[in-house]
């Protein structure tokens, strides 16, 4: 049984795994099978392959992909019973030795598809484009660099065994002064991490990756992108088993095609370029300021919802800014932003009290996600809620049913967000139930909230209730709508 808090964790961009030192883990705990049945997986620890999330539950998007192929092999008679193991390299340069001296069937990575490594290793069909781009320091680099001439002399720092080389060594031929250090025991997100902190002037990395940790990192900037844009891929030995690689290549072609790729990306980057660098500095700089204030009545109202104290805070903050006596041209007030129906509803005599409005908006986004349909999985279900939260579940409704009408999921928060967008016109919104929607705001509502969100994960320690001294007391209503919502 999943808590709430956590499945809101996972599917944010939340990668506080990545933080905390973690032991590779080297399979999975799973019932004893053959070793014919057992399907292995090398990876790396970080935020676009394989993370441990800070209740000790494993995440991430290859990971995720990684499960689903295992689970779709089972529906093959020749693979009945397959099981996943996870070999966790400690370095990059490491993953693709693995899968060549046959201790890994699959290394699933985060791996580019270039010439050099097509000659050794079969890639399977390409399932996420990346751009190579340089990253600097803009608070110690006033002037932004346009090309590698205006790199020539600079430290430019690379983890050792990575595309990243190979393409600095095909740009020398064309600028033979350009050097580079190639850091061995080093991953991307370390190096630009350093960037940030001034320690080193340029690395080069994915440009998923940099756009996730702009979001931590206000000061960090994306100078040029090198080259053509990449192909991420699962990449297989050239002896290995040509069943598995083609069962890879359907697995693929069938995630593409009804959807579930793309909602799985969307989870993991689909909010991460959702906020401006301005926003992301007054919101670090009230984080300091304004937070600490109301951190308590967060944690008090997670007591009470189950709700993870700062996924309630992020939705005050989209809110309001943590300004208690907000009040917006259409009378919602408060650190939630409650409209008076919802206060009346919810038994808030005065909106602009903290102490009844962060527990208020708490249970109510409860509500909204039980009045979400079971069938939703999460989180798709949870930012269906957090929409309604905004614009009311009427018109999330309506972009549902206008999903299903133009073929797409009306369960996939991935398409929703296109058909929510679409009510604002007229061609559409003419035949929706509830008419008209200005529906782009719920759209960054979410996505807003969701990067608030990480960035509290990554900056500010979970609360755990039960270790306290004292016990909140709790709302036997919502606990069960919490509860209902850990199957998921």
């Amino acid at each position: 049984m999943y808590k709430l808090s956590f499945i809101f964790l996972v599917f944010s961009l939340t990668f506080i795994g990545c933080d905390k030192p973690t032991t590779p883990v080297a399979a999975i705990p799973a019932t004893v099978v053959k070793k014919d049945n057992v399907i292995t997986f090398v990876t790396m620890n970080s935020p676009n392959t394989y993370f441990v999330t800070g209740d000790n539950e494993f995440a991430g998007l290859e990971y995720d992909l990684a499960k689903l192929f295992v689970k779709d092999l089972n529906n093959d008679a020749e693979f009945k019973g397959a099981q996943l193991k996870l070999i966790v390299a400690h370095h990059i340069d490491q993953v693709l030795p693995t899968v060549l001296n046959g201790k890994a069937d699959i290394a699933a990575a985060d791996i580019s598809v270039t010439e050099v490594r097509k000659k050794r290793i079969n890639f399977t069909i390409p399932y996420q484009d990346v751009q190579q781009q340089v990253v600097y320091n803009k608070a110690i680099n006033k002037k932004s660099p346009k090309n590698f001439k205006d790199l020539v002399g600079s430290n430019i720092t690379v983890p050792a065994g990575t595309s990243f080389v190979d393409r600095l060594s095909k740009l020398r031929e064309q600028e033979p002064s350009l050097k580079w250090e190639e850091r061995d025991n080093a991953n991307s997100e370390k190096l630009i991490s350093e960037v940030a902190s001034g320690d080193i002037e340029y690395t080069i990395a994915d440009s998923h990756l940099i756009a996730i940790l702009q979001n931590y990192h206000p000061n960090l900037e994306v100078a040029f992108a090198i080259g053509e844009p990449e192909k991420i891929a699962w990449a297989l030995a050239k002896d290995a088993d040509p069943k598995l690689l083609e069962k890879a290549n359907a697995f693929f072609t069938k995630i593409k095609n009804n959807g579930i790729l793309r909602n799985l990306i969307d989870r993991y980057h689909g909010n991460a370029k959702r906020l401006n660098q301005l926003d992301i500095k007054t919101f670090l700089m009230r984080s300091h300021t304004l937070l600490p204030k109301y951190v308590f009545l967060f944690k008090q109202a997670q007591g009470i919802t189950g709700l993870d104290w700062r996924l309630i805070a992020a939705i005050s903050y989209q809110e309001s800014h943590w300004d208690t006596f907000n009040t917006s041209p259409t009378n919602v007030r408060g650190l939630m932003m409650l409209t008076e129906s919802t206060a009346d509803r919810m038994g808030v005599t005065d909106r602009l009290d903290p102490k009844q409005s962060i527990p208020a908006g708490a249970k109510y986004l409860n509500q909204l996600v039980d009045t979400v349909p079971e069938r939703v999985p999460m989180p798709d279900r949870f930012y269906m809620a957090l929409a309604s939260y905004n614009i009311g579940y009427a018109h999330v409704e309506d972009a549902r049913v206008l999903a299903q009408r133009l073929k797409l999921n009306p369960d996939s928060w991935a398409d929703l967000k296109k058909t929510l967008v679409m009510l604002s016109n007229p061609s559409y919104h003419v035949n929706a139930k509830y008419g008209y929607c200005n529906c782009g705001a719920p759209v960054i509502f979410v996505e807003s909230i969701r990067s608030y969100h990480n960035i509290l994960v990554r900056y500010q320690p979970a609360h755990n209730p039960e270790m306290d001294d004292y016990k909140i007391a709790n709302d036997k209503q919502f606990w069960l709508s919490s509860n209902k919502l850990a199957k998921f």
